[in-house]
């Protein structure tokens, strides 16, 4: 899994029975970009064009960065390709346009090169088909969530914080629907601001947010977007949340904040999109567990449990899966899923017209 953050390659092995249930988690591992391919991805993402050459070298290369590093948790665990048996690869989102005339998801990492890199079956392309069936191919994630967290005891919501952040209600009662989908910004613009500033990879801890006073004024410019009042389904990304996004929302009278006052701001709007769309479509819930790199800001935990009162915050480490390896493994079970010829899509999360088998598969 590579996402929104662009802060490296989770790769995780997982074990399923044969029926696909009975998840077990092996190990994992995050692998980081070379830096001139960060940039590279940063800025086709970023500035949204490319030549053609450019943007085929990015899928070879981002191809075999995966396909390595698949090879080196592989070596270091004693596990041999042959007990593997296939390999679910996200690949990186370089835009996403669920809606128009001719919706799609665009990610790269060429398949065919983890596939001969490795040895191994691989499956990617995930989101498409949901599009094609009227979705939105995003999020993905709420289907394994469901098959991971529901409890028969409680209504749950699991919010993975990534650079874009997405929630999923998992209600006690098989009569009410399981909802998921993109609340906004998560890390993107936080991670941003920081390396503009501090020139480091993120604010650790949140600790310079909070050192920093929320700026009600720029928080009403921020929120004064769109997406936010969109009904769900929805989802979005780097394409609408970006840096020029931001300079937008900086106003001329704004001009003089400080930069930490800035970055309370902008967490503040991670934790208040999030809050505000769980009392919105999930306020039966009283737990809420964070998984995704958001997991370990603590000022930004904290301004959720602020925010959510009452209702107990947690991880996901509580429900036994490390908050940082979720999205990873979500897309092993998703791989399976596509391998045993199972539906991996919930149409009540993505507004598909039916449940579909997602993916392509490139066998060995």
């Amino acid at each position: 899994m590579s996402g929104t953050s662009l802060d490296g390659i989770d790769v995780a092995i997982t074990s399923f029975s044969e029926s696909g249930s009975n998840f077990q988690f092996v190990q994992a591992k995050t692998y980081q970009f070379p830096n001139e391919l960060y940039q590279s991805i940063k800025q086709l993402i970023t500035e949204q064009q490319s030549s053609l050459q450019n943007l085929g070298r990015l899928n070879i290369a981002i191809g075999q960065l995966i396909g390595r590093s698949i090879n080196a948790l592989l070596t270091e665990q004693n596990i041999s390709a042959t007990d593997i048996k296939a390999i679910g690869c996200h690949g990186q989102t370089i835009f996403h346009s669920p809606v128009g005339e001719y919706p799609f998801s665009q990610q790269i990492a060429d398949a065919n090169t983890i596939a001969e890199i490795t040895g191994i079956t691989t499956v990617t392309d995930f989101r498409q088909r949901d599009i094609a069936a009227g979705g939105q191919g995003a999020p993905l994630v709420p289907a394994f969530h469901q098959a991971l967290f529901s409890s028969c005891d409680e209504d749950r919501v699991i919010v993975n914080i990534g650079g874009i952040s997405n929630l999923t209600f998992l209600p006690l009662s098989p009569d009410e629907p399981i909802l998921g989908f993109d609340t906004g910004p998560g890390n993107v613009l936080l991670d941003y601001w920081t390396q503009l500033h501090l020139e480091q990879a993120y604010d650790s801890n949140g600790q310079w947010a909070a050192s920093g006073k929320c700026n009600n004024t720029l928080l009403s410019y921020l929120l004064d977007e769109p997406y936010f009042m969109q009904e769900i389904p929805k989802s979005t990304g780097r394409e609408l949340f970006n840096s020029n996004w931001l300079a937008s929302k900086i106003a001329q009278e704004l001009a003089d904040l400080s930069p930490a006052d800035i970055q309370a701001t902008l967490t503040e709007l991670t934790a208040l999109t999030i809050a505000n769309d769980i009392i919105k479509y999930a306020h039966t819930c009283n737990s809420v567990f964070i998984c995704g790199g958001g997991a370990h800001n603590q000022h930004l935990l904290n301004r959720l449990q602020n925010l959510l009162d009452t209702r107990n915050i947690s991880t996901t480490e509580s429900l036994g899966l490390d908050p940082d390896w979720v999205e990873a493994c979500a897309f092993s079970w998703l791989a399976q899923r596509t391998i045993n010829k199972k539906p991996g899509n919930l149409p009540s999360v993505t507004g598909a017209k039916r449940s579909v088998i997602l993916g392509a598969i490139y066998p060995v």
